[in-house]
């Protein structure tokens, strides 16, 4: 049977626009939608009427929060496209690409891997004889083969289209990479000997971040404690070689971070929001000398 000989199936076009076929459901009534007749939530999609019943049915602090969002200059729904998590998505490719050129591992003759991985003890002159703190950010872009960088990418795409255009490019950036520098940290105090590659601490702070706003918003966030709870769950599961340190870390950093965004939305606190950033990112960088004083107890 040729395409043109099968039947047409309603159920894949959208309700509102017959002629256009698309397989995204609202997900409060599940009919079809095209992309003209989706309005993203905090957590997918909705139809138009789906929408308006949604805000008639708001209570009155929600209806003050969205306002808060949607008007305050700190951290507006800004849509459009999300460029920085493009952005962070192709460069990560990239990376990828030249890992598989050079060869997975420490030994490659470009040292991809070798130069931004994540080691702890590169952190420490005392250590190694120099400082490397760049890894504690460029960890995010090597992985640990295809399937490492696809789920990533893919978890990357998930949430970054839903929370950069919430969030603005900024701050989204500086969801990630503060979450990134919260995972490398954790695995710094929790698993010092121990090399580390992977964006999971970003990923898993992107979705810390998303859980405050969404529950902010007066969205449905039980989607993502699912999420967040099957994907730590399978970092303590033996056998899967996970850093569920870097994942801890990163989600800590990510509700830290989306409670500032969330306290500073106004218009006027634009000011106390990016020093509250910079003081998270501060207090992650003090964190760093906790080792020391210890000891480097892992190397002992």
């Amino acid at each position: 049977m040729t395409t043109a000989d099968r039947p047409r199936n309603p159920d894949d076009y959208c309700y509102r626009h017959p002629d256009r076929q698309s397989f995204v459901l609202c997900q409060r009534c599940l009919r079809t939608i095209c992309a003209d007749c989706q309005t993203q939530g905090p957590v997918g999609v909705v139809c138009p009427e789906c929408m308006k019943e949604q805000r008639k049915s708001r209570t009155p602090a929600q209806r003050r929060a969205e306002r808060r969002w949607r008007g305050g200059g700190a951290v507006a729904i800004a849509g459009g496209r999300p460029r920085v998590m493009a952005w962070i998505a192709g460069i990560t490719a990239v990376a990828y690409l030249l890992q598989m050129v050079d060869g997975y591992g420490f030994g490659g003759a470009i040292g991809v891997q070798q130069w931004l991985a994540f080691y702890a003890p590169t952190l420490y002159p005392e250590l190694t004889g120099t400082t490397q703190p760049w890894r504690l950010v460029t960890v995010a872009l090597v992985h640990g083969g295809f399937w490492h960088v696809g789920l990533n990418l893919l978890s990357l795409w998930m949430i970054g289209r839903i929370l950069e255009p919430i969030i603005g490019s900024g701050r989204f950036l500086a969801v990630y990479v503060l979450s990134t520098i919260g995972g490398s940290v954790a695995v710094a105090l929790l698993a010092f000997s121990t090399p580390v590659v992977g964006a999971s601490g970003a990923v898993f702070g992107l979705l810390g971040t998303l859980l405050v706003i969404g529950r902010r918003l007066g969205g449905d966030i039980r989607g993502i404690l699912v999420v967040l709870g099957i994907n730590l769950v399978i970092g303590f599961i033996p056998g899967f070689n996970v850093s569920w340190q870097a994942h801890v870390g990163g989600l800590i950093t990510g509700l830290v971070v989306g409670l500032v965004l969330a306290r500073t939305s106004g218009r006027n606190r634009r000011g106390l929001q990016i020093a509250l950033l910079s003081l998270v990112g501060v207090a992650l960088l003090v964190l760093l000398a906790v080792p020391p004083v210890l000891g480097y107890p892992s190397l002992t």
